[in-house]
């Protein structure tokens, strides 16, 4: 165990949750930034849009290694291969660069991210804890308890508000675009609000809806690590994060509820 580790693991020894996700998602994205400013080394995983970077892997084993010491009988699932098997019900769900695209481009919009659920991460009982640090800007969203904060300081309740009056963070790769059945639901959905937006980086984006900088969000066949984050800040700030099936693909979709309920019916046409 490096010294990095081992120094974080002895200081957060008596942490709660909340704040121990805070803690390891500023560690683990300032990680991330350190070894970009030194320079990468990036692997293509799906396509020359869907990466890895070297600060992904050193990023992700040193919240493992952390939670193996202080969380020991918890469960872990990572994006790039972190797993141990839950004893005790609960399981901590860690991406640890969101946005590797951008990030390994020089771009600022990504984060780090990871969420503490009950019960299977694919589908759980409850999200205790989600935690977003976005460390080109030192910001950091929790959300714990029924309460969402940024820096520390509460967001305020989302109010509901009509998609056409509102910007919608979105994403369809290229490859679903020639999908016919992804692509009609997907401008169904979206043609009607005020504008949207592509950034690549879904915690970003979650947490942005959250905090109320844009009014919604939609993705189909999200990762359990680029969903759970937002999805738990999301509902800790009076909005509503759901699942529903258009197009023969699974969407997830976060906003006010009444964003929310614009979009599902749109896509409700597409079952």
């Amino acid at each position: 165990m490096g010294s990095m580790p081992a120094a974080f693991i002895a200081a957060h020894a008596h942490a709660d949750d909340a704040d121990l996700a805070r803690a390891l998602v500023e560690h683990a994205g300032g990680l991330a930034l350190r070894m970009r400013d030194d320079g990468l080394s990036t692997d293509v995983k799906t396509s020359v849009s869907d990466v890895v970077t070297d600060a992904d892997r050193a990023a992700e084993n040193f919240v493992a290694q952390a939670l193996e010491a202080l969380r020991p009988e918890d469960g872990v699932v990572g994006e790039e291969g972190a797993s141990r098997a839950s004893s005790s019900g609960r399981t901590w769900v860690i991406d640890p660069v969101d946005g590797t695209y951008n990030f390994s481009r020089g771009s600022d919009y990504f984060c780090s991210a990871l969420a503490l659920v009950e019960g299977a991460p694919s589908n759980p009982d409850k999200i205790l804890v989600g935690a977003v640090h976005r460390p080109a800007q030192g910001s950091t969203w929790v959300a714990a308890r029924g309460r969402a904060t940024h820096n520390g300081s509460p967001l305020p309740q989302l109010e509901d508000a009509r998609l056409e009056d509102l910007a919608l963070a979105t994403y369809l790769h290229p490859r679903s675009m020639k999908d016919e059945a992804v692509r009609a639901a997907w401008t169904d959905a979206v043609r009607d609000a005020a504008t949207i937006r592509m950034w690549g980086a879904g915690s970003v984006d979650l947490a942005t809806v959250a905090a109320g900088g844009i009014g919604g969000w939609l993705q189909h066949s999200v990762a359990d690590w680029d969903w759970l984050p937002g999805k738990a800040l999301v509902e800790a700030a009076g909005g509503v994060a759901s699942k529903v099936e258009a197009g023969g693909v699974v969407w997830c979709v976060a906003g006010n509820r009444r964003v929310v309920a614009d979009v599902t019916a749109r896509l409700a046409n597409h079952v």
